[in-house]
């Protein structure tokens, strides 16, 4: 079966959404210049409503103990979104709107709406989460997949940032509950940054894109040949557990993200 794909245009900036398979955006070009890692797992996905490892599966709601599949033994990762269809609610040139109501194996009611607005130098992506029934734990966040190196000769990206801290790994790949001074890569960890996330990427000669998000989380992930991946969200992973945010029918959830690029 084709994947539905939408595709948004600014200036020289294209914009391609493959709402069929988690909305993920599966392209990001400037200039002609392809920016996200290809294939149906890559590009950027959202994680909703969970970001990252769910400790074995499981989470608490007062009393109730709720157990999902792990899809990432022994954990649960990354929501469940991005395995699902949405449903397009506004689509113009430049922007458009999806929604995805949250269904079986998550416990709750709850609809969540992923918002994209391209410019000629910058994307912004917004998600709410809102439940008009129980209340619940939930996070949402974005995970994309920046290529390593965009071709034409030049260098690999640079990772830039200033964390206030570094969430301590477990062997389990959990953070400890502890906060420690930030180590050097390569990193697969959650970094605080309470002023909120302010990443830079620089491909040498080639350009310069900036990750930034009044989120004060942000997980850093550069162990692999072919992609860096610089994620925003409202939680560290395992959240749900260790620092929940209820989502109410007075309170939704909401997150932005905002990349900005320029040329070198």
């Amino acid at each position: 079966m084709s994947i539905q794909e939408t595709r948004l245009a600014a200036g020289d900036a294209e914009l391609t959404i493959a709402q069929d398979n988690g909305c993920r955006i599966t392209g990001l070009r400037v200039g002609g210049t392809e920016l996200l890692r290809q294939g149906e797992r890559y590009g950027c996905f959202p994680m909703v409503p969970w970001c990252g490892r769910l400790k074995n599966g499981r989470f608490l709601n007062g009393a109730t103990i709720h157990q999902l599949p792990l899809n990432a033994p022994p954990h649960a990762m990354h929501g469940t979104g991005r395995d699902a269809a949405w449903r397009p609610a506004r689509v113009e040139k430049s922007e458009a709107a999806f929604t995805y109501d949250l269904e079986d194996p998550w416990p709750y009611e709850g609809r969540v709406t992923q918002a994209f607005a391209l410019a000629e130098d910058s994307l912004t992506l917004t998600m709410g989460i809102e439940t008009y029934g129980d209340s619940f734990p939930a996070q949402a966040g974005w995970h994309p997949w920046f290529l390593r190196n965009l071709g034409g000769g030049g260098q690999d990206v640079e990772i830039d940032f200033d964390p206030a801290w570094q969430e301590e790994r477990g062997e389990d790949h959990l953070p400890t509950g502890q906060r420690i001074t930030p180590r050097p890569g390569p990193w697969d960890d959650c970094f605080g940054m309470p002023y909120g996330v302010d990443v830079t990427l620089t491909w040498p000669g080639q350009l310069e894109l900036k990750v930034t998000s009044r989120a004060e989380w942000v997980v850093v992930y550069d162990e692999q040949a072919e992609a860096v991946c610089v994620e925003p969200q409202s939680g560290p992973p395992n959240g749900l557990n260790t620092m929940p945010r209820f989502v109410t029918p007075i309170e939704p959830l909401e997150i932005e993200t905002i990349w900005t690029w320029r040329r070198l």
